[in-house]
Formats: structure tokens, C-alpha cells, sequence
């Protein structure tokens, strides 16, 4: 509990100003709900759109029941991110927090970021190793951000996916 504001809450709301035109969000494996409820929470009252893909059934419930009291515009998919693809959602901007290493986050994520959305990623200090292992079965746009809460943290924005 000591540490939830910065080290959860704070590091979820970071990604806000790395896209603060978009309008229309998509987060997998939603868990607990960062960075995705935190997210559609700070869109209450506004015209912005989360939606949370999330396969376990206890974590989407407590997703949806969160969301819901707070009346935030956040919508729960209770499905595997595989399934996602054929809700055919258009999200402008892409989100995972803890969810897999890069090459697999590439390849889950891929159905949007091979169109025109935009991934906006966590990540620990080991991802340049991730990066490398996934330039070789993709080709990306990447900007690194720095994190604003873990000095060993990145944000990694890609865009224009593509397989190589």
C-alpha cells in the first residue's frame, strides 16, 4: 500500500501526456488495472474510451465492478487477448504494463499495431535485450521515454508494426 500511488497509479497516468490527443484506448491484460482502469478513470467526464481485455473472470469482475461505481468509460472484455482481434475495435493507442516480454507483447498486439494504432509500453531496465531479440522477426517506429517513476523504466512507443 505504501508504494501504490507512485509505483501503480502514478506510473499508469504517465502515458497520458505520450498521447494526450487520443481518444480511444485498448489495454491487454488488464490484471489489476493499471495501467487500463486508472486510465479510463481519468477520462471520467470526458469523450475517451478504454477498452480492458482481461481473461480472468475474478479480475474482469472486480475491472467491471471498479469501473462501473465510478462511472469511468471503461469497457471489460472477458477473453484472451488472442480472441480480441475480432471485437474489431479501433483503438488509437495500445497499452500492456507487466504483461509479457517485448517480442510476445509484438505478436499479441500486432492485429492493431500493424493498422494504425500506437503502442505505449512499460518497461524494466532489461529491454534493450528485449528489443534486440525482437527486431528480428519485426520491424517498428520506436521512441524510448523515460520513465517518470522507475529510474530504470522505459516507455516504448511503437508504431507502424510490420513483420520482417
Amino acid at each position: 500500500m505504501e508504494s501504490l500511488w507512485s509505483r501503480h497509479i502514478l506510473d499508469s497516468v504517465q502515458l497520458l501526456p505520450l498521447a494526450e490527443h487520443a481518444t480511444r484506448w485498448l489495454d491487454l491484460g488488464s490484471g489489476g488495472g493499471f495501467p487500463g482502469a486508472v486510465l479510463a478513470i481519468c477520462f471520467r467526464g470526458q469523450q475517451a474510451s478504454v477498452d480492458l481485455i482481461e481473461s480472468n473472470r475474478k479480475k474482469a469482475a472486480f475491472l467491471q465492478t471498479v469501473l462501473g461505481k465510478l462511472s469511468a468509460p471503461g469497457r471489460v472484455h472477458v477473453m484472451r487477448i488472442e480472441d480480441a482481434a475480432k471485437l474489431e475495435l479501433e483503438p488509437e493507442i495500445v497499452t500492456a504494463r507487466a504483461l509479457a516480454p517485448l517480442p510476445e507483447l509484438l505478436r499479441l498486439s500486432s492485429p492493431w499495431l500493424c493498422r494504425s494504432s500506437t503502442g505505449l509500453f512499460h518497461k524494466g531496465r532489461d529491454y534493450r535485450a528485449e528489443l534486440k531479440e525482437s527486431l528480428l522477426s519485426w520491424s517498428f517506429d520506436l521512441v524510448e521515454h523515460r520513465s517518470t517513476i522507475d529510474p530504470d523504466g522505459v516507455v516504448l512507443r511503437i508504431g507502424a508494426l510490420r513483420r520482417r
